[in-house]
């Protein structure tokens, strides 16, 4: 995958590109950001780039205050070398990731370093990826240390993780960082679409409970998805529209702990719940940016924006805030093995 295929990210991409394009691109690199957001996409992007056989070169344009001279660097995207780095079975380029256990261990960096002391096999630069970098036990990170201090001619380091502060201080002080945030909602929706073939409707309702990483988007990817989404638009307006405790507790026995195959079993029950109170989590946060004018492009659930904005007048301003709160308490309980059935009552009597 190119630059150019990347999807956001847009700022670090073009730095990046900028220095291979210039060759001050620094030897060791951290990746800094939510998961599945495309951190590791950007590092093999950029192996490409640094080893391509047939490399794109981009000037910039004139500017109002004259020429800018910078110059980005972009892989083919085609030549063999590119396609091999793909795959995954380039010999000069690493990834090194989390074996079985979890961890990644002193062996696994120490292979890499001994590599990284002979010229490139085949490419141009030697490129070792460390996924999940926070997974270093802590003799791994010591081994990198003198290597990303002085790293080999002819290699580059990149480290991905999505808890930084796990890593030594010394080892964050020898990466020039770079921060992924989160991708917004309908870049999530149209890759998902796009690429992995969903309906709009269960893209958005996937992208819903995503919170910006394409990777967990996909974890969650399901029809039955869908319905749920819907139907939480139907029980906040239910709860809108009653404020009898009676028909709240029925809404809630109907839609907060689902009627599902598996609804019996307290296990999946709690599962179950948890999911659609992260639902309503994520309505709430829409209706609260209705109710405020903000913008409506960056609504999580876009799609049901004519359903949202009527609630808008209800869940609006402090009721809206008070049930955020409620439900991120909810949450917090039902991590705590509480019973599910009384959680979701009194989320439904709270709201």
């Amino acid at each position: 995958m190119a630059f150019s295929e990347i999807i956001g990210h847009s700022v670090g991409v073009k730095l990046i590109s900028q220095a291979v394009g210039r060759k001050s691109l620094p030897p060791s690199l951290l990746f800094v950001g939510p998961r599945g957001v495309g951190k590791r996409l950007v590092a093999v992007a950029l192996a490409q780039a640094l080893n391509c056989l047939s490399p794109v070169f981009i000037k910039s344009k004139k500017s109002k205050v004259g020429i800018d001279s910078t110059v980005e660097c972009d892989a083919c995207g085609q030549c063999v070398i590119c396609k091999k780095i793909s795959r995954g079975s380039h010999p000069d380029v690493m990834v090194i990731e989390p074996a079985e256990n979890g961890s990644i261990l002193i062996d696994d960096i120490r292979k890499s370093i001994s590599q990284t002391a002979y010229r490139p096999f085949e490419g141009k630069c030697r490129v070792v990826i460390i996924d999940e970098a926070d997974r270093l036990v802590l003799q791994a990170q010591n081994a990198l240390l003198k290597t990303l201090e002085e790293p080999p001619n002819s290699s580059q380091f990149v480290l991905i993780t999505s808890r930084v502060d796990t890593l030594l201080a010394t080892v964050r002080s020898r990466c020039q960082r770079l921060n992924f945030g989160q991708l917004t909602p309908s870049q999530i929706s149209d890759l998902l679409i796009r690429i992995h073939g969903l309906s709009e409707n269960e893209a958005w309702a996937s992208t819903a409970l995503a919170e910006g990483s394409i990777g967990r988007a996909l974890l969650l990817a399901s029809g039955e998805l869908t319905i749920v989404r819907e139907e939480a638009v139907k029980f906040l307006s239910a709860i809108a529209a009653s404020p009898n405790t009676k028909s709240c507790l029925e809404g809630s026995k109907q839609w907060l702990i689902g009627e599902g195959k598996n609804s019996g079993k307290r296990g999946s029950l709690r599962k179950e719940l948890t999911q659609r109170l992260g639902i309503l989590l994520s309505l709430l946060r829409d209706l609260e940016l209705v109710a405020n004018g903000g913008d409506q492009s960056s609504l999580a659930n876009v799609d049901l924006k004519k359903q949202l904005l009527p609630l808008a007048k209800t869940f609006g301003g402090n009721r809206g805030i008070n049930g955020f709160s409620i439900i991120t308490e909810a949450l917090h309980v039902i991590e705590r093995n509480a019973n599910p059935r009384i959680v979701s009552d009194w989320v439904s009597c709270r709201l």
